[in-house]
């Protein structure tokens, strides 16, 4: 028999085929760049899928910061560049949560590159936000969109305290850290439930009503990395306490049979799981969490097993059986993610050796 490979160059070779095959399957010439569908049919390449770009723009980046090779932040650069192509030229839509998932890739290349025009755009991003995006409908708080201003969620609250900490990093600027604790404290007040659990969104049909039955991986993992960023920004430790409350809540009602389920189908919901991964690895960095650290690894084992094919990786939204019919982008982004966070959390101090 021959010797279990170890761990870090298991999961490095892994993230290495994943986003090789992220090209594999979906490169596309010329504007398209990438295709949203995995095969491709009439129209699906119809619709101008901006965030699941940003997080494709995101995903260059983990390359870049696993493998140290710049090549991976000019095909970041290339992403950035080809959102900005296909948007009329615009850093701004009509979608808070969709600029704020950009404006956090974007703040991510100009780190890796050292490039202040990059920070520039994140920090833009931001300002547009807030003076468009808060207002005092259920008492505070983001808006999804320009035209709900009175709906709020958690897509568009937690990458605002996100990308909020993330500047004030940079420029030490105080309001923009208290703004991010703002939208937190709404963030916690309203849609946060007691054991840490995170719904969706508030008065999406202006009745104020809490989306509950919307249970999404990713609002969990979007609470856990404002939560780290906060820790961080405040020396708070207490922000990581509440995160990893709600990371064991995640696991226990959302993957009760070790693997996080469908979500939805194709379309937008394939990237939810990769998202919690993102922001799962963060907590795993700055705390003590070996449950948690044992369920990114051991779930995501399961979908190379069930999905790696022929030196490459197809993944749909059930991780637990090879993809079957058409693949969204979106899913796959969500492997490759989670599988970048594995190559992350075994090459870090706590690994084994």
């Amino acid at each position: 028999m021959s010797p279990e490979p170890d761990p870090r160059t298991l999961w490095n070779d892994r993230a290495d085929v994943a986003q090789r095959s992220l090209d594999h399957y979906f490169a596309a010439p010329g504007r398209q760049l990438y295709d949203n569908w995995h095969p491709l049919g009439p129209g699906d390449n119809d619709v101008f899928n901006y965030w699941w770009l940003a997080h494709a723009l995101d995903a260059r980046v983990d390359a870049y910061e696993r493998t140290s090779d710049p090549s991976w932040l000019d095909r970041a650069r290339e992403i950035h560049d080809n959102i900005l192509a296909r948007n009329d030229g615009s850093l701004f839509n009509d979608y808070f949560d969709d600029m704020l998932w950009f404006g956090l890739a974007i703040l991510r290349l100009a780190d890796a590159r050292g490039d202040d025009g990059l920070r520039a755009e994140a920090a833009a991003i931001w300002r547009h936000v807030l003076d468009n995006g808060w207002n005092e409908h259920e008492g505070g708080g983001i808006a999804w969109r320009v035209p709900q201003p009175y709906y709020k969620n958690t897509p568009a609250n937690g990458p605002f305290v996100l990308l909020s900490a993330r500047l004030h990093r940079h420029t030490g600027d105080p309001a923009q850290l208290d703004w991010g604790r703002r939208a937190m404290d709404w963030l916690e007040r309203v849609l946060v439930r007691e054991d840490g659990f995170v719904h969706d969104g508030i008065n999406r049909q202006q009745d104020h009503a809490i989306d509950e039955q919307w249970r999404f991986t990713y609002n969990q993992g979007l609470y856990i990395g404002a939560c780290v960023e906060l820790a961080g920004a405040l020396g708070d430790d207490d922000y990581l306490r509440r995160a990893t409350r709600t990371a064991r809540t995640a696991l226990t009602e959302l993957a009760p049979a070790g693997v996080f389920a469908d979500e939805g189908g194709g379309g937008d919901e394939g990237l939810f799981k990769g998202v919690f991964y993102r922001y799962a690895r963060l907590l795993v960095d700055a705390a003590d969490v070996p449950d948690l650290r044992d369920f990114m690894l051991a779930s995501t084992e399961r979908v190379w097993r069930s999905c790696a094919r022929d030196g490459t990786i197809l993944a749909g939204p059930v991780w637990t059986r090879a993809a079957d019919g058409k693949v969204p982008l979106s899913a796959q982004l969500s492997a490759v993610m989670a599988t970048e966070a594995c190559a992350a959390l075994v090459s870090s101090p706590v690994a084994p050796a």
